[in-house]
């Protein structure tokens, strides 16, 4: 595996651990109710927080790697920073389309930092930059209007809005559509 290490100006986007910091950071995040709000899936306890950073782990470690499931931390933090959020690149299609998604999410004390949208641009500048990629997508709830400034400040234009998209909650919720393609991304400011 080779590791994966962003650095933006506040933030450090890094390789989970299977370590309680980083499981208990997971679960801050994926075990709020409110900050799991927007996310496809329901609460997670702290059991599943940590299986799930194993799936990172072996995840990590399939070649080719398909899936970035990474830490973010405060860089003045240092080494040993506890995660205040996640980010995730995700490949997909063949290898001639060069395509994949971005997510992130971030724990409830550290909304409204602009914190999101400098993981989106460190998202897109790995996708962009280091992978190779042509596009990036990024889906999104209606309601979540904070991540949908956060796609725009990052250069995303929206594409549409997918009915029924997923079943969650005992109801069907729809998704609104976000792309970014390499010759948008090239000269964006920072």
């Amino acid at each position: 595996m080779h590791p994966v290490l962003l650095t933006g100006p506040r933030l450090t986007i890094r390789e989970f651990h299977h370590v309680e910091r980083d499981i208990d950071a997971l679960h801050a995040i994926f075990g709020d109710p409110e900050a799991a709000r927007y996310l496809p899936f329901e609460p997670r306890d702290r059991e599943d927080c940590a299986d799930q950073v194993a799936l990172y782990l072996d995840e990590a470690q399939r070649s080719p790697r398909t899936v970035y499931r990474l830490a973010v931390t405060r860089t003045a933090d240092g080494e040993d920073a506890v995660p205040l959020g996640n980010a995730v690149l995700g490949v997909e299609g063949t290898e001639e389309q060069r395509q994949a998604f971005i997510g992130y999410a971030l724990r409830r004390d550290a909304w409204g930092l602009g914190y999101a949208t400098e993981i989106a641009r460190l998202l897109c500048g790995f996708g962009f930059e280091e992978l190779g990629l042509h596009r990036l997508a990024a889906r999104l709830d209606p309601a979540n209007l904070a991540s949908a400034r956060v796609l725009r400040k990052a250069g995303f234009q929206l594409e549409g809005r997918i009915r029924d998209d997923l079943f969650l909650r005992g109801r069907w919720h729809d998704a609104l559509q976000y792309s970014l393609l390499e010759q948008e991304w090239s000269g964006l400011p920072e």
